[in-house]
């Protein structure tokens, strides 16, 4: 009925009804259509809205209801994710509130809602991970986070029932669960000296009865990608993959690092178990952080003769990068022309600086969070992502 045209309502009504029953009608029909909007997720939950119901699971395996904290006197329900950097800078402010309200019958939750499908490497240049459940776990390992860490990203259901939009935002409850400010966790992600945190004044406004002071701000940061339809087919590499014989003197200049930028140096060869393992991993990577200061080149161990064979696995790794094969068959030489310090058996990967200097090296099989981590530590904050090298240098 309340999609039916205004007139026709009107039509509807006895002929002899009064101007104010008309009124009182329309007001009716006009607030449903308003609550119907806010339940369907249609728009911002509005202030002194019932707090939504979810049941969802977290990175502690354990699937959580928002019952679970009914008796808390002040409720908080924050949008985080993965590959955002401000929202990569509000891990440790929501620790921090954590902490600082343990006291007090606080409770804080985080929710990721965007489809991990959505994304593809590239969008996941400022990260580590990407916005899976398991890369939820990671993440919360290494963030040590105090607060339960839900997943909402197969519908994002409950971000739409929040009206949430944006990562990072909050919505802050009172102990009746009715929603008394929503918006910016504060208003510097940066928190300087003139940072306004109006989500804990909220907070501690609720704990002694006071009114909000400020119950609605705009939160910025990453948009939220919701539900199934959000998905994108992800492509390989359509690129041309070569494979250059690399005599002594390009091995040494390699070293060096003649780029420019942040070299990723990976010494692998097709017989090696775990270098094939681990080689699907890296070109994510170099797909990860291609578009930034960041350059990747691969070099077989292999010798020369075996070239066809190396070339062949190359294609089938779409690798793209950079790539280059011992040009001498003696192994050792080859390996002591790039640096005699790194190591003879592979696989071996080493993260130089722009001027060369050694980074990263490791030998043996990658630990795949750990160069990425170095990788992000390394790289310099460009426009829009001020503060991540920041973040992922500090431990």
């Amino acid at each position: 009925m309340l999609l039916r045209p205004l007139a026709q309502l009107i039509r509807d009504m006895a002929p002899g009804g009064s101007r104010t029953s008309l009124l009182l009608f329309m007001t009716m029909v006009l607030c449903h259509a308003q609550s119907a909007g806010a339940q369907s997720g249609s728009g911002p939950l509005p202030i002194g809205s019932t707090a939504p119901e979810f049941r969802l699971k977290g990175t502690d395996g354990i699937a959580h209801s928002s019952g679970d904290w009914k008796k808390n006197p002040v409720f908080v329900v924050a949008f985080l994710c993965n590959h955002c950097t401000e929202s990569q800078r509000y891990e440790a402010r929501l620790n921090q509130l954590v902490q600082g309200y343990a006291n007090k019958g606080v409770s804080v939750v985080a929710i990721q809602s965007s489809n991990p499908n959505a994304f593809s490497d590239n969008d996941l240049a400022w990260s580590d991970v990407g916005e899976s459940l398991a890369d939820m776990k990671e993440r919360a390992t290494f963030r040590k986070f105090s607060f339960p860490y839900l997943y909402d990203g197969d519908t994002g259901m409950t971000a739409k029932a929040f009206g949430a939009t944006v990562a990072p935002s909050v919505y802050v409850f009172d102990k009746d669960r009715k929603l008394r400010y929503s918006g910016r966790i504060d208003s510097d992600p940066a928190n300087g000296p003139e940072d306004k945190h109006e989500a804990a004044d909220a907070i501690d406004a609720l704990l002694t009865d006071k009114p909000v002071p400020i119950a609605t701000t705009t939160p910025s940061g990453c948009p939220l990608r919701l539900g199934a339809d959000t998905a994108i087919r992800k492509k390989d590499d359509a690129g041309a993959v070569t494979v250059a014989l690399a005599p002594a003197d390009v091995l040494s200049s390699l070293r060096h690092n003649p780029t420019g930028k942040l070299l990723l140096i990976n010494f692998y060869a097709t017989w090696c178990g775990p270098c094939i393992t681990e080689f699907p991993d890296l070109m994510a990577t170099n797909r990860m952080y291609r578009d930034r200061p960041f350059s990747f080149t691969t070099v077989s161990s292999n010798v020369p003769a075996e070239q066809p064979e190396v070339l062949k696995f190359l294609i089938k790794m779409h690798a793209t990068t950079r790539n280059l094969l011992y040009g001498s068959d003696d192994i050792y030489a080859m390996q002591e022309a790039f640096d005699p310090n790194i190591g003879s058996a592979v696989p071996i990967t080493v993260l130089l600086g722009p001027q060369g200097e050694l980074l990263f090296h490791q030998q043996g099989e990658i630990d795949l969070m750990e160069i990425r981590r170095a990788i992000l530590a390394n790289l310099p904050d460009e426009p829009g992502h001020e503060g991540s090298q920041q973040y992922w240098s500090t431990k």
